[in-house]
């Protein structure tokens, strides 16, 4: 199966926590269903299931959830982004 390229969203610090990521990225709705999808097992980050939400991400993490890859950058990110 064919995986298709992450996107990228960007960053403004160094860091993110991967519940905050998960609404950055439009992945969720909120926090609570962040919480809800890695309690359950259903991210990855870097092709590994992630349940901790505090988990630091750092530019070139890969997070994935329901098939959607998004690839964390630090900076500036294209403006035709579909979010």
């Amino acid at each position: 199966m064919n995986t298709p390229a992450p996107m990228d969203v960007g960053i403004r610090d160094e860091m993110i926590r991967l519940g905050q990521f998960l609404k950055l990225a439009n992945l969720v709705d909120d926090g609570v269903q962040a919480k809800t999808v890695i309690a359950e097992g259903a991210v990855e980050v870097n092709g590994e299931v992630e349940t901790r939400r505090g988990r630091q991400l750092k530019a070139d993490d890969v997070v994935t959830l329901g098939g959607q890859a998004v690839r964390v950058v630090h900076g500036d990110v294209p403006d035709n982004l579909p979010w």
